[in-house]
């Protein structure tokens, strides 16, 4: 028997409601369902069984993952990948140097403006030295690659794409149930490149990091795929930024964007690129936008980048991001959150929108 498990005992049992039961020898952690047609009565169907079917219950998975095709990896390691990183991103690899194995940060140019936004990932191949895995926006992997390898110089680090890997998501089936849900069992960790809390927020689950071939299915206890719309709506719906749609580079900043409230800066590092005027933004405490989640009375075709927002009375009160269906990010004047706001589409139509505030912002955050 190998690890997965496997089916050792079916057994059908036509019942008042025409049910298939299937009982698993040992649990795989996949959640199925089969419906059969061909010489099956009107009404037959399978029932869903995980290990606690052999004990009469029923159960569905706990979590869904989701492919993320929009976000790819670069490895970078070498002896210099610390000191490298640390001159170059937002945050600060004395993290993972003490033994914190995942970080979100930022990228910025010279002016302060997000050019990328990254997570950090400690590599778990102890003895080839330090390394991380970098994922990235794949739009721009390029793009971050150019400017990785501009400001290695000297440096003694090897940087290289992985295009064998794929980058998930995990998040649990009930998402807003109030409590941090517990993490899932993983069922083969060797497989797994990478498995991580999201540094984030603990609303976003986890990560995980698989060659492309294996599906995650079959590793996580009770879990199955989702569509990756859905994560995207998850995102939007809590207000949370990913990708160059959300944050433009050289036009996004990084204390609008909610960068503290996703643990990726330090303001006690030292020297970055960017790090003047952010730090300076940050000492004197004014922040009058923030990137907030919105959702629209109804969704909005053609919408231009950067579309104007205004309030009732024809205020200007920010710029609209992106989104999908009604939901979405926008850059909202503080000032005007709590207001009823107006967006104008590229076809002249106007659309209605209510501007939310995160659960998983500080408590203290005052929205006037």
């Amino acid at each position: 028997m190998n690890n997965m498990g496997f089916l050792y005992f079916a057994r059908a049992a036509f019942t008042s409601g025409g049910c298939l039961s299937i009982y698993a020898g040992k649990y795989t952690g996949r959640c199925f369902c089969v419906t059969l047609f061909s010489g099956a009565p009107a009404g037959f169907r399978a029932k869903e069984y995980s290990q606690e079917a052999a004990n009469g219950k029923n159960k569905v998975c706990q979590y869904v993952c989701y492919n993320l095709h929009h976000r790819t990896l670069v490895k970078i390691q070498g002896q210099d990948t610390n000191p490298f990183l640390q001159g170059i991103i937002t945050n600060d690899m004395g993290l993972l140097e003490s033994g914190q194995t995942a970080m979100y940060s930022h990228m910025l140019n010279v002016q302060g403006r997000t050019l990328y936004d990254i997570m950090l990932y400690s590599l778990k191949e102890a003895a080839t030295g330090h390394g991380v895995f970098l994922e990235c926006d794949s739009t721009i992997k390029d793009s971050i690659l150019r400017h990785l390898k501009m400001y290695k110089l000297r440096r003694m680090v090897n940087i290289n794409p992985c295009p064998e890997l794929s980058v998930w998501a995990v998040l649990p089936r009930q998402k807003n149930t109030g409590q941090e849900a517990g993490k899932p069992e993983i069922l083969s960790s060797e497989k797994a490149f990478v498995w991580e809390t999201d540094p984030r927020t603990h609303t976003m689950g986890w990560r995980l990091v698989l060659d492309s071939q294996v599906d995650p299915v079959d590793i996580i206890a009770s879990c199955q795929q989702g569509d990756t719309d859905e994560y995207h709506r998850h995102r939007y719906e809590i207000g949370l930024p990913e990708g160059v749609m959300d944050l433009p580079p050289g036009v996004a900043l990084p204390l609008e964007s909610n960068l503290v409230y996703m643990q990726g800066i330090s303001f006690s590092k030292g020297c970055y690129i960017g790090q003047e005027l952010t730090a300076r933004t940050h000492h004197t405490g004014v922040i009058r936008k923030r990137l907030m989640p919105i959702r629209l009375s109804a969704p909005v075709e053609g919408l231009e980048e950067g579309a104007a927002l205004q309030t009732q009375s024809g205020k200007p009160a920010g710029k609209h991001r992106s989104g999908i269906g009604e939901l979405g990010l926008s850059l909202i004047r503080i000032a005007h959150a709590k207001e009823v706001l107006t967006l104008k589409s590229s076809e002249d139509t106007a659309v209605t929108l209510e501007v939310s505030v995160p659960d998983w912002w500080p408590k203290d955050m005052k929205v006037n």
